[in-house]
């Protein structure tokens, strides 16, 4: 997520860091980065919605009655989110269930606006890209 921050706010200018002084190559190469950075973005956040749905699913490591630490619902196939009644079978940490359930669907939930954003992100730079580029380079009349 920093990394793809960074580098939009490195492009504010269209010299792309400096290392075109051309006008229209630092925006390509500003709109190219810009991809590249939701790239990067959409990865990141596609990672971060998977880790998070399979630690949904598979639930928290705990200290079940028997006194052994497992995942108590790793075999349920995440029955267990509904099913509060069965959390009680983690002993400790207190409050386990609740609190992995909790972490991990913010993580999903902000996995998945990140993902949106980003992919917003790079169909705009690739639609200002290519019609940005040719629209720019059409004579334009005044009446």
């Amino acid at each position: 997520m920093f990394l793809p921050a960074f580098m939009f706010i490195g492009l504010e200018k269209d010299d792309c860091w400096g290392f075109c002084s051309h006008e229209n190559c630092g925006k390509r190469c500003t709109i190219f980065s810009s991809v590249l950075a939701a790239a990067i973005g959409v990865a990141g956040s596609g990672y971060c919605v998977i880790v998070a749905a399979l630690g949904l699913a598979e639930g928290p490591l705990c200290l079940n009655s028997s006194g052994q630490w497992n995942y108590t619902f790793a075999n349920t196939d995440g029955q267990y989110l509904l099913d509060t009644s069965s959390w009680s079978q983690c002993a400790e940490p207190t409050h386990v269930v609740e609190w992995n359930i909790t972490l991990f669907s913010i993580l999903l939930a902000l996995g998945g606006i990140e993902f949106i954003l980003c992919l917003i992100q790079i169909i705009n730079g690739v639609m200002g890209g290519i019609c940005g580029y040719h629209c720019s380079r059409q004579q334009r009349y005044d009446c």
